[in-house]
């Protein structure tokens, strides 16, 4: 299992080799690019021929008219909804604002990408997620298109913002910079310790987000990997729900979907999910539990020793010991009512059963207290068996997809 020090603007999960040389011209549109290529005619293919069993792609995919160009309908239905207002960057404009990607602007890397920090020619500064390669180029820009459709679907203010994207010379997505980079970095390695204040309203940021995702969207989102690393905070510590590289859009008929193989970060895993690969809204409602869990006590979901946090608060939870589960450096210095309402819910969205979770649109109305207070008792119902117990953390068959980041 990877480090994961973080002092990252936009988290991922690969690291690239950039793609193969592109010499045509920059003003060329990018869809007929695209589909001039023999290259991405064949990987395009490829993906359309895998989306039918993974539905990820198709149905963020939009047809283009004919007029684009005389190519085959299997290409012209593979490619992305593209939003007027995002960017094709060359590669060439890419390369100066990260200064030729230099390992001195490298933000973080994971699975699948490089993050670097950029400054483009009118002085924005950016984060550029560079996809890499891990031997399989048609997985690459499965990954690629599906995170681009998704984010064509996504507009709120806890979701991470796009600026642009580039298929030159590799495959490229430009966000926007957060200045205090991920979650992670400032619970974990930063000097400064986010007084409780933050720290509720990060929670509170992150509930609204997956509420979004899950009911409020066009297309009901499923994100599968909800982390510290990746929440991103804004100059003014919004929360800003980040890379959607696993994310799956369920039809509004389906109950839940299986899939394979299982992926995602240990220690948010719901069990249902690292087991038998069922995906919901409630597997991230389970790594939602998490993720308070993390922002309470300061503690990682699995530690240096792989034990889970889940499984170290489950008996400061079953008992209520709520003082005992504070991060010291916050002392006293906190809101009694909110940590009683941040840990009842985290408590309730770590239940084994997905059932007897509750649904994102509940979670935001209990941590706002909108329902009115509602004390650990009232939810004791067999308390042991609530919790999930956790999974075999030395057991490597899940795709560990942390990822390293300099530390602060």
């Amino acid at each position: 299992m990877g480090s994961d020090s973080d002092n990252s603007a936009t988290p991922t999960r690969t690291t690239s080799k950039g793609g193969g040389n592109d010499s045509s011209d920059p003003q060329k549109p990018v869809l007929q690019k695209w589909a001039d290529s023999f290259q991405w005619k064949s990987v395009i293919g490829s993906i359309k021929r895998k989306s039918a069993r993974s539905i990820s792609v198709i149905p963020l995919l939009t047809k283009l008219s004919k007029r684009h160009g005389s190519y085959g309908d299997e290409e012209l239905d593979c490619m992305p909804l593209l939003k007027a207002s995002w960017k094709n960057f060359s590669y060439l404009e890419l390369a100066i604002a990260t200064d030729n990607f230099s390992p001195e602007n490298l933000l973080g890397r994971g699975g699948h990408a490089l993050v670097y920090k950029g400054h483009l020619s009118d002085g924005q500064i950016v984060a550029v997620k560079k996809m890499v390669s891990n031997g399989d180029d048609e997985d690459l820009a499965g990954n690629f298109l599906t995170e681009l459709g998704i984010i064509a679907h996504i507009n709120h203010p806890n979701a991470a913002h796009l600026i642009g994207f580039s298929v030159d010379c590799g495959l490229h997505l430009v966000l926007e910079f957060s200045p205090f980079g991920s979650l992670t970095s400032m619970l974990f390695y930063s000097k400064h310790c986010l007084d409780w204040n933050t720290r509720f309203k990060v929670a509170v940021g992150i509930s609204e987000g997956l509420k979004y995702l899950h009911h409020d969207c066009h297309r009901r989102i499923i994100h599968r990997d909800i982390t510290a690393s990746n929440i991103l905070l804004t100059e003014d510590y919004e929360a800003q729900i980040s890379d959607f590289g696993l994310a799956k859009w369920l039809p509004d008929k389906w109950a839940h979907h299986i899939v394979h193989p299982i992926e995602g970060t240990f220690g948010y895993l719901a069990p249902e999910y690292f087991m038998h690969g069922i995906v919901d809204e409630k597997t991230d409602v389970f790594a939602f539990g998490v993720l308070l869990l993390e922002i309470v006590t300061g503690r990682r979901a699995v530690d240096k020793s792989k034990q889970s946090l889940v499984i170290w608060a489950r008996p400061f939870l079953e008992s209520n010991q709520v003082k005992e589960l504070v991060d010291p450096r916050l002392k006293d210095d906190y809101n009694p009512s909110e940590l009683q309402q941040t840990l009842l819910t985290a408590s309730m969205c770590l239940s084994h059963l997905p059932t007897n979770r509750p649904t994102m649109t509940k979670v935001v109305k209990m941590l706002k207290n909108e329902d009115g207070p509602i004390e650990f008792h009232q939810i004791s119902c067999g308390r042991k068996a609530v919790i999930f117990d956790g999974y075999d953390l030395k057991d490597s068959s899940c795709k560990n997809n942390l990822y390293t980041m300099r530390p602060t």
